[in-house]
């Protein structure tokens, strides 16, 4: 019993929204144009960190920055493989289970709604081919770790 309210508090901790911050509290804004001193006055740039501890016990601490302009500038299309396969709602949950822990292709055969085997190797190579997913060798698979933090960044900008 004491398992089950545990996991139920943790549900209800999720379902809260992320405060928003009030006027003064841009420490992450400040410190990106204190970093780009006159030059992000004039560009602009884009900041995204984040520190992440997974269910299976792995802990990632990663940012990354870039100015505007060399994002403006940038062909958008060579993009478009990685967002699409993000595009698939089986493809987002072997994201999910294998950041809890599921590595391998049997594995997430076991869970219910992942489709047969071919269909669950067919979308592992989607997610590898597009740096979602990395082979770790005798058939298991791993969200590479500079992978972590931009995936749960898309995740967060999808839902708001």
């Amino acid at each position: 019993m004491a398992d089950l309210e545990r996991r139920l508090a943790a549900l209800e901790a999720a379902e809260r929204p992320a405060p928003r911050p009030e006027e003064g509290d841009f420490w992450a804004l400040e410190g990106l144009k204190e970093q780009l001193g006159e030059l992000g006055a004039e560009a602009g740039g884009v900041l995204f960190t984040g520190t992440v501890r997974l269910p299976a016990g792995e802990r990632y601490e990663w940012q990354h920055g870039t100015l505007t302009e060399g994002l403006l500038d940038a062909d958008w299309a060579e993009s478009a493989e990685v967002f699409a396969a993000l595009g698939h709602a089986v493809r987002m949950r072997i994201l999910r289970e294998v950041l809890d822990g599921r590595r391998t292709a049997a594995e997430l055969a076991e869970l219910d709604g992942m489709g047969t085997t071919g269909q669950i190797y067919h979308h592992l190579r989607q997610l590898t081919g597009a740096g979602w997913l990395h082979a770790t060798g005798r058939g298991r698979h791993e969200v590479p770790p500079g992978r972590v933090v931009p995936l749960l960044v898309a995740l967060s900008t999808a839902r708001n």
